[in-house]
């Protein structure tokens, strides 16, 4: 590590931020120290730093708007990388869309919209990044961001600087097939001519139902787990009596009963302890095994 850090200091100096904590970078507001912290403003600050933990054989893990993850509370050892602010811009070109990886997917959504472009109006009201919503397909209301993806753009693990089609990328439900500890920087979309007032008029249904039904205000990770075939996880978390359900800090929503959300001071252990006895209670009342959605990072 200590090598490794020469290098970047050497690269980015006090941009390095060793020992960062990160649990004010996660809609959680939950996880510990990143070994070492980097924020990048370009491709090729991301290539080189990808290049160089390579090189250490060092992990490096890129760290969206922090939505749809735990941090483990003893933190993520190796290197953790933030894309900066140019990462968030997007072009439109008549009904083809060009957006960052670090633009948040709501105002991606109301970007096209305001165009009057229609395709991505599923995802208003869906928490954190353009690059995020491509790793876990993000999808709502029958709509999902594989629809509409055309290419995908980003940095290996070695630093290298690659396009990849959308045939070429393993679509499923929640679940994108990406070379390993790719880095997506941005993407390309095609969508399709709309009536500009009638696709607003659906981003504010859509906007009224996930208000109604999802905890607002609370520090949470969105949708806890995937629904199974046939069902929805938050009608089998009910049915098994854990709405409500707490551990310290933590607490299954009262709202929805696929929230967790950190009622003040919860710890990942306290949140990952949640989601095994819903997964347990779960299987044992009904025999269906939950899938998490989110993704636990870090040192567990």
């Amino acid at each position: 590590m200590t090598e490794l850090e020469h290098t970047l200091r050497a690269r980015f100096g006090a941009r390095l931020q060793p020992d960062r904590p990160l649990a004010d970078l996660t809609s959680f507001r939950i996880g510990g120290p990143a070994d070492l912290f980097l924020l990048v403003e370009n491709e090729e600050e991301l290539s080189a730093a990808m290049a160089a933990a390579s090189h250490h054989s060092i992990p490096a893990f890129c760290l969206g708007a922090g939505t749809n993850l735990l941090v483990s509370d003893r933190g993520v050892r190796g290197l953790v990388v933030k894309l900066g602010e140019k990462f968030a811009s997007i072009a439109i070109d008549r009904t083809k869309v060009k957006a960052g990886a670090a633009a948040q997917f709501r105002v991606l959504v109301e970007t096209v919209v305001a165009c009057g472009l229609s395709g991505l109006e599923f995802g208003e009201g869906i928490p954190g990044t353009v690059g995020g919503g491509l790793v876990m397909n993000a999808g709502a209301f029958g709509g999902e961001i594989a629809k509409v993806v055309t290419a995908v753009h980003g940095v290996t693990e070695t630093g290298e600087r690659c396009a990849l089609d959308a045939d070429k990328i393993g679509f499923s439900y929640r679940h994108t097939s990406l070379p390993p500890h790719f880095v997506i920087t941005r993407i390309g979309f095609a969508l399709s001519r709309g009536e500009r007032e009638a696709l607003w008029g659906r981003v504010m249904e859509l906007r009224s139902k996930r208000t109604a039904r999802q905890p607002g205000g609370i520090p949470n990770a969105g949708s806890i787990f995937k629904n199974p075939p046939g069902n929805f996880a938050g009608r089998l978390l009910e049915g098994s009596g854990l709405k409500g359900a707490r551990m310290g800090g933590a607490a299954f929503s009262e709202q929805h009963a696929n929230f967790i959300v950190n009622l003040g001071g919860a710890s990942a252990e306290q949140v990952r302890g949640l989601i095994e006895l819903a997964r347990r209670t779960v299987k044992e009342n009904t025999g269906v095994v939950l899938e998490p959605e989110v993704k636990l990072v870090g040192e567990w």
